[in-house]
């Protein structure tokens, strides 16, 4: 399962859109990627959203830090000044990553205060000279963009297409759609990735209209069979809240949507490898916690899975925790599985 890494901690495997693990605040930090890299070898994972601003002035090598086994890797940017954001990829493209994404999909306060990220559905000429900027920044490096359907009162089919249009012109590489129209005014982020309605026939349309540009689709796809069956339609899927709970079904990516042969990932190293990074992140004046809270969800539906859960929450947050709270818990999964026999 491990991934081969050639120079400057670049993936030697080929980088695919077909699945995506999708970018979420607080979640897909670098020890969740890690761990999902040990399910998954070709799956593209993407990084929280990272402000432009923050990655020009902030604690750059702390924002940007990855382990190279966590390649192919995209960065996820915000921002809407196209000076600041052609800078924040070219220092990207140096860290190595695979792919810089633009986010015109986020509808938190944080990126409307900002004016950027679903903000910008209404400002489709402005995206386009922030792509256009990045992309003459990031070199050889795809850039790419991520957006909703529209925001608030706007009409999807004409907003996602006043928007796919210059994007695609201004030389986007791939265009992720999150199938579902961001309210700003009324809605809360978490209420956005709920409430309202789905509408995959639009994001299937657009790609109709775009026969040789990537389109991508995200939003409420709930396990891979409902991903797999958006092939037929768009290019790629990009899954985002059921990966992350029930990270368990992205141990059938590489051979159901990758056609590799191969023995599945065996969940016992999974949970070797990520307590072995445990107890370095401990080292290094980390705690458990930052690396197990990503992990709860590993066992779901197996013997035992109650029992993992409850001890990852309650042992990892108590002083001196370490890479044996998941130790302790696997033996935990493997008393329940031998009572089940």
């Amino acid at each position: 399962m491990d991934l081969v890494v050639g120079k400057e901690g670049k993936s030697q495997i080929s980088v695919s859109r077909r699945f995506a693990i999708a970018p979420m605040m607080d979640w897909t930090d670098r020890h969740c990627r890690l761990f999902h890299r040990q399910l998954t070898r070709h799956a593209l994972l993407y990084t929280e959203m990272v402000v432009a601003d923050a990655v020009i002035h902030g604690a750059r090598e702390r924002l940007l830090r990855f382990d190279p086994a966590e390649h192919p890797l995209a960065v996820q940017l915000g921002g809407s000044d196209p000076e600041k954001l052609a800078e924040a990829a070219r220092i990207c493209a140096g860290h190595g990553f695979d792919e810089i994404n633009l986010n015109v999909g986020c509808p938190s306060d944080r990126v409307q205060s900002g004016t950027f990220g679903a903000c910008l559905m209404r400002s489709p000429d402005l995206v386009a000279r922030c792509v256009a900027a990045m992309k003459r920044a990031a070199g050889p490096v795809p850039v790419t963009v991520k957006c909703r359907i529209g925001v608030d009162e706007q009409e999807p089919r004409d907003a996602l297409w006043a928007l796919a249009g210059p994007v695609v012109e201004a030389g986007a590489d791939a265009l992720w759609v999150h199938a579902r129209k961001a309210w700003l005014d009324g809605l809360s982020p978490k209420e956005n990735r709920d409430v309202p309605p789905l509408d995959y026939p639009l994001v299937h349309a657009l790609k109709r209209d775009f026969p040789n540009h990537f389109i991508g689709i995200n939003g409420g796809l709930a396990n891979l069979n409902q991903a797999i069956e958006q092939f037929a339609a768009v290019d790629g899927a990009m899954i985002g809240r059921a990966a992350y709970q029930t990270p368990g079904i992205l141990v059938e990516v590489d051979p159901r949507v990758y056609r590799l042969d191969g023995p599945e990932p065996d969940l016992d190293r999974v949970v070797s490898v990520m307590a072995e990074h445990t107890d370095r992140h401990v080292a290094e004046g980390g705690r458990a916690s930052h690396v197990t809270r990503h992990m709860v969800g590993l066992f779901h539906g197996r013997p035992g899975a109650r029992q993992w859960r409850r001890h990852l929450s309650e042992k990892a947050v108590l002083p001196g925790a370490n890479g044996d709270v998941l130790r302790q818990g696997l033996s935990l999964i493997e008393d329940a599985g031998a009572l089940a026999a």
